[in-house]
């Protein structure tokens, strides 16, 4: 088992008490009604499935109850960072998928053992 930072909490909580949703900083097409059905098929039903560095929609379910984004390692497991939303993660994945710091921030570590 392993703790979940949650970014509303402001604390470690068991990583039975979070959800995954998905995959994070997804934007919705500006006009739906003008949007080709490819790109409308693409928007609802096409996510990224990367080696390497990720970043995820997570709920804390039985906490505070709100969204936040995860930047996950998906080889490892690791979580690197937690970030509430509407912030941009400070760590992205170079060519090869792995992690490089976006912006030099002092953040809490997303998971502790």
């Amino acid at each position: 088992m392993f703790y979940i930072y949650c970014p509303y909490c402001g604390e470690h909580r068991e990583e039975e008490e979070f959800h995954p949703k998905g995959q994070a900083h997804l934007e919705r097409p500006k006009d739906p009604e003008a949007c080709s059905d490819e790109a409308w098929g693409d928007y609802l039903f096409f996510r990224d499935n990367p080696r390497g560095v990720h970043h995820e929609l997570w709920v804390h379910a039985v906490g505070c109850r709100k969204f936040f984004n995860v930047t996950r390692h998906t080889v490892t497991y690791e979580i690197l960072e937690t970030y509430k939303m509407g912030e941009q993660p400070s760590i992205t994945a170079d060519a090869q998928g792995q992690p490089r710091e976006a912006v030099a921030a002092s953040r809490q570590e997303g998971v502790r053992a």
